[in-house]
């Protein structure tokens, strides 16, 4: 969605780096080892992004960003489901959560969340397409329980506005008629409202 937003509309892409993180692989092999050092290594790397993302707007405000995944995900679904699930132990997460709340206080907001809903099922598909090693036995009972983090989260976020796309059967990358039907969709909910004269007395 990223690159797309990019090509179509001519927004500034942020990509973060996590496909660096070099507990990855530890951590899809052994969870309740490796759910802490993970984390950590993604709040430094999104904190290090978000800090970087908020130099660029300096340099270029007028400029649009658009980002691919935020800290807030990390911290309030990832981090959370895996502590909630008693994968990463209360103590190493209320390390983790302190720090994460020290740097949330310190980021600007997002002025606009946009959340491509997908269910489970959909989900595996992408990730069986996307082809990376250490995913490719990835639990049911994981996804469910990260599908259902998200749909709370979504719910409750209060950072700004949001949008929701629902991409379940929806291939905009490689079907026309799919792409236009996102085109339609976003330029529908991305189009600033149109205000009606005042009646005159």
């Amino acid at each position: 969605m990223t690159s797309f937003l990019e090509s179509r509309y001519g927004v500034l892409p942020f990509y973060e780096p996590n496909d660096s993180n070099p507990y990855l692989s530890d951590f899809y092999a052994d969870m309740s080892r490796f759910a802490f050092h993970s984390q950590m290594y993604f709040l430094s790397a999104k904190f290090r992004a978000h800090l970087e993302l908020a130099r660029l707007l300096e340099e270029q405000p007028s400029a649009i960003f658009v980002q691919d995944r935020t800290i807030y995900e990390d911290a309030e679904i990832f981090a959370s489901s895996l502590h909630a699930s008693g994968v990463m132990q209360a103590r190493d997460f209320a390390t983790y959560d302190a720090m994460y709340r020290a740097i949330r206080d310190t980021l600007p907001r997002p002025d606009l969340l946009i959340y491509l809903r997908c269910g489970v099922r959909g989900a595996r598909r992408r990730i069986k397409h996307r082809g990376r090693p250490e995913e490719k036995d990835l639990d049911v009972g994981y996804l469910r329980r990260l599908h259902s983090a998200y749909e709370r989260w979504f719910d409750h976020y209060s950072l700004g506005p949001k949008i929701v796309i629902e991409t379940e059967n929806l291939d905009y990358l490689r079907n026309l008629v799919d792409r236009i039907d996102l085109i339609d969709k976003l330029e529908a909910l991305l189009r600033p409202p149109t205000t009606r004269p005042a009646e005159r007395g």
